[in-house]
Order: C-alpha cells, then sequence, then structure tokens
C-alpha cells in the first residue's frame, strides 16, 4: 500500500514538474520575440528618420520650401519696329541663406558687410538667427558681388540663378518700354501691358517657357527715338526747363514712332524712377495747351461751315468779359482774316471764331476729337482730361485758345492728326498697325474741305507766321505753335 502511494506520489510530483518547465519555456520564448519586434521597430524608424536627413542633406536648398520656390518667370523680349532688342531676360546671381547652417550670425554678417556694405545689419541678424530652412539675403548680384561672397566661404550661404530685365537703350525708352520689379513682373508701360494681356498667367501656370515666347514688336522706331530723347534732353538744358518732351505719330496709322519726355530714368538702374520729377507727361500729363489749341479752334469754325477761310473777325479792340479782358500778345489792331488769326495766334480773332458755333458745338467738338476723353491706348499710364463742369461763355473763349481745359500732348498731337489725314480720329497705338487696320477704328470726325483748310494753314504757318522756325530744306512743314 505504501509502495502504491509513492508511486502515485511520484506520479504527481513526475507530473507537477513537466508542467512547471512547459510553462516556462512557453513564457521565456514569446518575450524574446517581443524584444526582436520592438527593436525591430525602433530601428526602422530610426533608419527612416536618417534616411530623410541624408537625402535632404545632399538636396539643393530650393528643394526645402519657402521663398526659393518662387521663380523669376520668362519674359519675352521686347523690340522696335526694325527688330532691335529694347528689352530681354539676362541670368543673375541671388544670394540666399541657410539659417540652421549658421554657426555664428555676428560673423557672417561682419564678413557679408565686406563686400554688401549697404546690407541692413539688423534685419540680416534676425533673418539668420530665425532658424529658417532658406532666407533672400541680396537678390540680382553682379558677377563680381558674387565672385567676392564665394571667396568669404561663409558656411550656410548659397546662390541660386534667376532672371532679370536688361534694356540695352537704357533711358532712351524709358517711359515706353517700362519697368519690372525685382521677380521680373512688369509694373509699368509696355512690360505691365505686356502681363495684363495675359503673361502673368502663363507665368502662374509655369507656362511661360523662355524658348515658347515670341518677342513683343512695338511700333516705335529706336533710331528716331534716340533723336527725339537726345533733342527734348538738350532743349530741356538749354533752356534750364523743368521738363521736356515730345511725340512723332504716324497720322494714317496712329504709331506712336517716338516718344520721349525728360527728366527720365535709367531701367537698369531706376533708383529714381519713383521721384516726383519722373513723369511720362507726354500721356501722363496735363497741361493747358495754350495756342496750339487754336488748331481745334479753328478746324471747328471750318468745320461748322459758319466760318470760311474769307471770313473776317475785327481784332482792333480787346474782348471783355465780366472781369477778364482778352487781347491779343501781338496786336494788329485791325480785322483778320481766318488765315491771318491763324497765322498771327490771335486771341480775340480765336475767340469770335468760337462764339460764332457756340458753346455746345464747341463742347461737342472737343470731345468728338477726343481731346477731353480719355485716351485709349497700350500704356497703363495715361491721364485722364479736365474740363470746367458747366461751360459758360468765358469757358468757351479761354478755350478757344487754350486756357480752362486740360489735356495730354499725346491727345493733342493724335486730334491734330485727325486735322491732317483726311479727318479720322485714330487711337495712337505702340504696336505695329498697317493703314487698312487703322481704319477698322478710325473714326470720321471732320470733313476733307476742313482738312484741306487746316493744312493749307498749318503750312501758311510755317512760312509766314509763327512756326517758320521749324522749316527744314528739302520737307514740306506745317504746325502750330503755342506756350502753355
Amino acid at each position: 500500500m505504501l509502495g502504491g502511494l509513492l508511486r502515485r506520489r511520484k506520479r504527481q510530483d513526475d507530473d507537477g514538474s513537466i508542467v512547471v518547465d512547459g510553462a516556462r519555456k512557453a513564457t521565456g520564448g514569446r518575450a524574446k520575440t517581443r524584444i526582436v519586434m520592438t527593436m525591430a521597430v525602433f530601428f526602422g524608424i530610426y533608419s527612416a528618420i536618417a534616411g530623410r536627413l541624408v537625402y535632404l542633406g545632399f538636396q539643393s536648398p530650393d528643394m526645402s520650401g519657402g521663398p526659393q520656390n518662387r521663380v523669376t518667370a520668362s519674359r519675352p523680349d521686347i523690340v522696335d519696329r526694325n527688330g532691335e532688342v529694347l528689352a530681354t531676360d539676362i541670368k543673375t546671381a541671388s544670394l540666399f541663406a541657410e539659417p540652421r547652417r549658421i554657426v555664428d550670425a555676428d560673423e557672417a554678417i561682419e564678413k557679408l558687410s565686406t563686400v554688401l556694405p549697404e546690407i541692413d545689419y539688423e534685419q540680416t541678424y534676425h533673418k539668420l538667427k530665425s532658424g529658417a530652412g532658406f532666407v533672400w539675403l541680396q537678390r540680382q548680384l553682379t558677377p563680381k558681388q558674387q565672385a567676392d561672397i564665394m571667396q568669404l566661404g561663409i558656411p550656410g550661404f548659397g546662390f541660386r540663378t534667376e532672371k532679370r530685365r536688361f534694356y540695352p537703350s537704357g533711358e532712351t525708352s524709358s517711359y515706353i518700354v517700362g519697368l519690372t520689379n525685382i521677380d521680373n513682373q512688369g509694373i509699368s508701360g509696355m512690360e505691365k501691358y505686356i502681363d495684363d494681356q495675359g503673361l502673368t498667367d502663363l507665368q502662374a501656370s509655369g507656362l511661360a517657357v523662355a524658348r515658347d515666347l515670341k518677342p513683343v514688336r512695338l511700333s516705335i522706331d529706336l533710331r528716331i527715338q534716340n533723336v527725339v530723347r537726345d533733342e527734348v534732353a538738350t532743349g530741356m538744358e538749354r533752356f534750364h526747363a523743368i521738363a521736356a518732351g515730345a511725340v512723332v505719330l504716324n497720322v494714317k496709322t496712329g504709331e506712336v514712332m517716338a516718344m520721349a519726355s525728360v527728366p527720365d530714368f535709367d531701367p537698369n538702374n531706376p533708383y529714381n524712377a519713383q521721384d516726383k520729377d519722373r513723369l511720362n507727361r507726354m500721356s501722363a500729363g496735363l497741361y493747358e495747351m495754350g495756342s496750339t489749341f487754336k488748331s481745334f479752334t479753328t478746324a471747328m469754325a471750318l468745320d461748322s461751315g459758319k466760318v470760311t477761310l474769307e471770313s473776317r473777325f475785327d481784332a482792333t479792340r480787346p474782348i471783355r468779359i465780366g472781369r477778364q479782358t482778352i487781347h491779343d500778345f501781338h496786336s494788329k489792331g485791325r480785322v483778320l482774316s481766318v488765315p491771318e488769326v491763324f497765322i498771327y495766334s490771335s486771341n480775340i480773332g480765336s475767340a469770335k471764331e468760337a462764339e460764332a458755333v457756340g458753346i455746345e458745338g464747341h463742347r461737342e467738338f472737343l470731345h468728338r476729337l477726343g481731346v477731353l476723353e480719355k485716351m485709349q491706348t497700350e500704356l497703363p499710364e495715361v491721364a485722364r482730361p479736365t474740363e470746367p463742369r458747366v461751360w459758360k461763355q468765358v469757358n468757351s473763349i479761354t478755350i478757344a485758345f487754350g486756357h480752362g481745359v486740360s489735356t495730354t500732348p499725346l491727345q493733342t498731337a493724335v486730334g491734330c492728326a485727325a486735322l491732317m489725314n483726311g479727318g479720322f480720329l485714330i487711337e495712337p497705338t505702340f504696336l505695329p498697325r498697317t493703314a487698312q487696320q487703322a481704319m477698322e477704328v478710325a473714326k470720321k470726325v471732320v470733313s476733307e474741305r476742313t482738312v484741306e483748310g487746316m493744312r493749307y494753314l498749318y503750312a501758311l504757318n510755317a512760312e509766314k507766321g509763327s512756326g517758320k522756325s521749324a522749316r527744314v530744306p528739302g520737307y514740306r512743314v506745317g504746325g502750330k505753335t503755342g506756350t502753355a
């Protein structure tokens, strides 16, 4: 019996030892598996992070986001009517920094200031201490500046190639061609017009690729533009004038062949482009055009049918209206014919021509001729003419000799062109236009008979009147002088 109990206990002990030992082995195996899996996960995570850091370390700064992704877009060349380049893109270097890699901001700025002494210390310091991945320090460096900065060997500094605008003719056509900003976007002149016509949308979509952009051809002739600009600059200096300007217009097409206004600016270094005296006075300046306006007064009188070239006006005595007295600067003290009123620039005769037409007819004619409407052309810099809100007799009389309304010199030239080209008002353009295309947009404003009369008076004024100094041997010259 005792033997049976011992054998039964031994079996129980044996069974117990077998159960306990198996449980220990199973638990130990699962623990090791968890440790291995945990280590594998951590190793995978850290490997991914390390790999990403290595990858970013080998990328150029423009791959890490921020301002460097703002690529200066390509622009089309601008050329004159003969294909001479007026504006083109060139490559330039711009300096950037990676603040996270800057060890000593003060030392970096101190070194950089030896090449760029005008750099703003405080602003640059804040940029370098910002901890950002990318900051611009200086855009559009010269090749020498780039080379000098490279020699400094400052860690965390780099260069990016951008595009900037270059204007081979400099200030010669600055008001016509216009300007771009630091991001190569048009902000004035024809540069802005090009953007407004859809270039900005192409740039935003990334479709403005240089090789696909055809040159924009203008109507101006650079040869004529050079002469005109030189002449107005010489005249301004000779007469110690505040400003001067001129425009050359094709009367048959409305094309602006040349237009200059001084003082102007160099678009390659436009530090003074925003100065108060820098204004395209031909299209954006408003002036009382003085006696040049008598062209419109005489044309109006002839076109009304109430006055002919044989008509005569009494200019023996001044005209008194209220407190104002109208007199002639070079009074003849006698009755004047219409041609004499024109070549002697008689204020009294012009006032009586306006009286013959009437106030409403006078106002309607000037609006019909476009000189009191805002001019429609490609240049964005265009001023709106001014006139009295209510025209009275005194207004009509003073406007007859060019005082009391203000318009632009370019509009005055366009109005005079209508008196020479057969009576058609053609809005000016800075783009090429054929005579046929011009007729599609032209408006008939005066009769052929009026045109014949004005051509005669213009030529007569150059031969016997105030325009004698404008005569050129071998050319038929005509016009009307005036003092604004």
